[in-house]
């Protein structure tokens, strides 16, 4: 359970004011002393993630955050802080005391529900005070789930856990396929796995991991090899795979080696549809037609390993595209939670990492904030293949996708 993917948890916010107890009530649900409990305000300074099971849920990810009243300069960066995570929550939950709910508590419940968050109100230290009947109501109304607790002395907590099942998405319970509905069961997909110096000794790299997990678990069955290997391997089937997927950087060679007539993508491009919108990426590599010398490009990669001489956001992308350009780009790259928050329309393009480190909120979270700017996304996968010009060829195992591209629609 602790080595579960965050990708693959459900993230649960704690979110309020500051000292109304949200460090006491995740310890509580949690069982145990994950954050600092103090009289204090302001104890909790960075988000503090605390990844456990709960069932029947599964693997989820909690985030105790600081208060949102937080004061002073320390105290804006912390709110900032606090503000990343509404972008990758899946439910939200609002701790507040006494029976308080004032506009504070309001304006933060409007701001999850517009993002189509689920929230459940945890009225804590209800043995000093119990909400008001009509507030109650209000938010009953408003669709959203309440419970009392006393988090120090465990009353309720267990009504709150029930209620953060309840509260759970639809469709992280009935989580998306990866790419086993592109292969019947009994049929084969071709997995090509190039090793490189960034990938872990001894391991594989977690989307092809992630992907040979998702097949089996459907009944269909793969053949991992290296890129070198593929032509020798598709030669010893006895019938064509149903799929070929390959690393993103492998494209040319695994094109040259794979038959036109079996469809192939990368493990980028399937990741692309799992954590995020593939038709809304596939249109924002169309508008890699319309780059400049000169335009500005933003890189995102959800994780922070260190890059090495030919790491693929800073070095082989940059070059791919910068050819198919022919002008000189100009590259911002931010990594791990980091997103503009003011300057995001001074980009022509945002290009994201595959997000197997990140969760499908926070991608889908910052597609639309990147509609809203007007400013085109689309992801690692999609880049190279349309900087490589076999984009039609990466999208065969995606009929709907592959339409948009072909009638050249970009809205």
């Amino acid at each position: 359970m602790q080595k579960t993917p965050k990708n693959l948890r459900l993230h649960i916010g704690i979110f309020g004011r500051r000292n109304v107890g949200k460090s006491s009530v995740l310890n509580a649900i949690t069982r145990q002393n994950v954050s600092i409990v103090s009289e204090v305000a302001g104890t909790t300074t960075d988000p503090v993630e605390k990844p456990m099971e709960l069932l029947p849920l599964g693997p989820v990810l909690f985030i105790d955050t600081a208060g949102l009243d937080d004061e002073g300069m320390l105290g804006e960066l912390r709110i900032q802080r606090t503000r990343q995570i509404l972008e990758r929550v899946d439910v939200g939950v609002i701790v507040t005391a006494a029976g308080e709910w004032g506009s504070f508590e309001q304006t933060l419940a409007h701001e999850l529900k517009s993002r189509a968050v689920p929230v459940v109100a945890v009225f804590n230290k209800f043995d000093l005070a119990l909400p008001a009947n009509e507030v109650l109501l209000e938010l009953r109304e408003f669709g959203i789930h309440t419970e009392s607790t006393c988090a120090l002395t465990g009353v309720g907590v267990a009504r709150l856990r029930q209620a953060l099942i309840r509260a759970a998405p639809e469709d992280f319970v009935t989580m998306p396929s990866l790419a086993a509905d592109l292969i019947p069961a009994g049929e084969c997909a071709v997995l090509v796995v190039p090793i490189d110096k960034e990938a872990p000794r001894g391991r594989l790299i977690l989307p092809q991991v992630q992907t040979i997990r998702d097949l089996l678990d459907n009944d269909a069955f793969c053949l991992v090899v290296k890129e070198r290997e593929l032509r020798e391997a598709l030669r010893l089937l006895h019938r064509p795979p149903a799929l070929v997927v390959t690393d993103s950087q492998a494209f040319l060679k695994v094109v040259a080696d794979t038959p036109p007539q079996v469809p192939m993508t990368s493990f980028s491009i399937l990741f692309a549809r799992y954590t995020g919108d593939l038709a809304e990426m596939v249109r924002g590599a169309m508008a890699i037609d319309r780059l400049a010398g000169g335009d500005r490009v933003l890189v995102l990669e959800s994780c922070s390993h260190h890059p090495i001489a030919e790491d693929i956001g800073t070095v082989k992308i940059p070059r791919w595209l910068t050819q198919y350009v022919g002008g000189k780009l100009e590259f911002t790259r931010l990594r791990g939670h980091d997103f503009p928050e003011t300057d995001l329309a001074d980009f022509k393009l945002v290009i994201h990492c595959g997000g197997c480190m990140t969760n499908r909120r926070e991608v889908l979270s910052r597609i639309v904030r990147c509609r809203d700017a007007g400013v085109p996304i689309t992801n690692y996968g999609l880049t190279i293949a349309f900087s490589l010009g076999i984009f039609e060829r990466a999208l065969s195992p995606f009929p709907g996708v592959l339409e948009i591209f072909k009638s050249g629609s970009v809205r």
